[in-house]
């Protein structure tokens, strides 16, 4: 898993309490807790969940401060832990998608995430109740308009940096900025103040895989106290909030969040990711207008410097009328350019491999070819985006695969010739299962599975510091 945002970090010697004892409540133990947040979800009226970094370790995301965290063992002077898969293709977890359902269910009215892996955006919650407080990992924004774009790449800055890119907005054009803070910079208002907003709202703050120890942001839980709210906490280790808590739950993240949605008979929705990438078929007469001149480009909707993360190879055929030699485009940018006459039809067949970290090999598809000017300056097909996407999710749910693709965008220009056709397919999926059996002792024990095809002191107006 990428480390880049660790190590993108400007340094500082005191980074708060790291390799801190994990603790484990007995299973009897564990399952009584469970229940009892169970009943205290069911009554809640204004749920906020608040998150930490322990809710994506299981994604293959390592913390920072536990036995093998990242401060940790820089502390230590050990070598980092390995990544598993690249950062920009890790899944939600169980417990991401546990929290899609009760949002759904209108019982979890806002999420606080101190995380910048985009999770929770790609799992499903709405951004508009979501508050990233530490920015995203995956997200850019234009300082002019406030337009936010979640990319499918890291962004390679932290700090609020001006990145490669501008803001698309047509009356806009401003340098666009990356939203992960660095140690010196303050929270911005747009998330800050509807997680304060939220707190004061709460009757339940349910507090997830975090150790609680960076500030003003570990304190936002304590403001539901005052309305008669109430204090639940689910980590590994202690955390300087437990004495606050109604509840301290010491166990896995996933394994109590299965078990409250078990005992709440609600089930984990499956995770599907759609990846979009956008085919460029460009034509032109030659000087002597014998021939026409056409390049195909596969390219990141995000623009076309933008690298494809998840493609690692394009393989180009033709159909049997036609004598173009096949190629392989193992670089980007993906681009094939070839000549023929104007009466020529014939098809192009693609075939994308995707790259580690997707579940599904390859995709294929058929581009056909054929000369024609247009009447129109430009033309757009009206396409339901959302419906196509609902149907490949539903699909590659039914199917129990991925691979699945469609057409959600197709726009042409007259002069020069131009096709753009807008590709979503799926990249991976996975399901959740959770089962409860009964040990000897007669203590329940939870079996989970997830399938797949393949804080420091930190002030409002100020800086990120280290906690006491």
């Amino acid at each position: 898993m990428s480390l880049g945002y660790a190590e993108k970090l400007s340094f500082i010697e005191d980074v708060g309490q790291v390799g801190m004892a994990e603790f484990f409540d007995s299973s009897h133990v564990l399952q009584c807790k469970i229940e009892e947040l169970a009943k205290m979800i069911q009554k809640s009226k204004h749920l906020v969940v608040f998150t930490g970094a322990g809710i994506s370790t299981s994604c293959g995301i390592p913390d920072f401060r536990g036995p093998k965290g990242i401060w940790t063992l820089q502390r230590e002077g050990k070598d980092l832990p390995k990544a598993s898969l690249p950062f920009h293709r890790a899944m939600p977890s169980m417990t991401h998608m546990a929290l899609v359902e009760l949002e759904r269910a209108g019982i979890l009215k806002f999420v606080i995430s101190q995380n910048v892996d985009g999770l929770h955006l790609r799992s499903g919650i709405p951004r508009e109740k979501l508050s990233e407080l530490h920015g995203d990992s995956f997200m850019e924004m234009c300082p002019s308009c406030g337009a936010e774009y979640l990319r499918d790449f890291e962004v390679e800055t932290i700090g609020l940096k001006e990145t490669s890119r501008k803001c698309s907005n047509a009356k806009c054009g401003a340098k666009l900025k990356d939203t992960v803070l660095d140690w010196e910079d303050a929270l911005p208002p747009k998330e800050i103040d509807p997680a304060e907003k939220h707190c004061k709202m709460a009757d339940l703050v349910l507090c997830l895989g975090t150790s609680l120890q960076i500030t003003p942001a570990c304190n936002l839980p304590l403001k539901c106290l005052r309305g008669g709210g109430k204090i639940v906490i689910v980590n590994l280790q202690k955390t300087p909030k437990d004495k606050k808590a109604d509840v301290v739950i010491h166990g896995f993240v996933d394994k109590v969040v299965a078990g409250v949605m078990e005992t709440l008979n609600m089930q984990i929705p499956p995770y599907v990711r759609i990846d979009l990438f956008q085919i460029i078929l460009n034509q032109s007469l030659s000087r002597d207008e014998r021939y026409i001149n056409w390049t195909l480009r596969v390219a990141s909707v995000h623009g076309l410097t933008s690298q494809l993360p998840f493609i690692e190879s394009v393989e180009v055929s033709f159909s049997d009328n036609h004598n173009f030699k096949d190629a392989v485009l193992d670089e980007q940018p993906f681009i094939i350019k070839r000549r023929t006459t104007e009466t020529e039809t014939f098809d192009i067949f693609l075939k994308i491999n995707y790259s580690e970290g997707c579940d599904c090999l390859s995709t294929k598809i058929t581009i056909p070819f054929k000369y024609e000017v247009s009447t129109e300056e430009h033309e757009e097909e009206t396409i339901d985006k959302e419906a196509v996407l609902q149907s490949l999710r539903e699909k590659a749910v039914e199917e129990s695969s991925c691979g699945q693709s469609g057409v959600v965008e197709r726009r042409f220009v007259s002069e020069p010739r131009s096709e753009t056709i807008v590709y979503a397919t799926v990249t991976n999926l996975r399901t959740f299962h959770c089962q409860q059996s009964v040990l000897a002792n007669g203590d329940l024990k939870w079996k989970m599975e997830g399938s797949g095809t393949t804080s420091r002191k930190r002030s409002r107006t100020g800086k990120r510091k280290p906690r006491a």
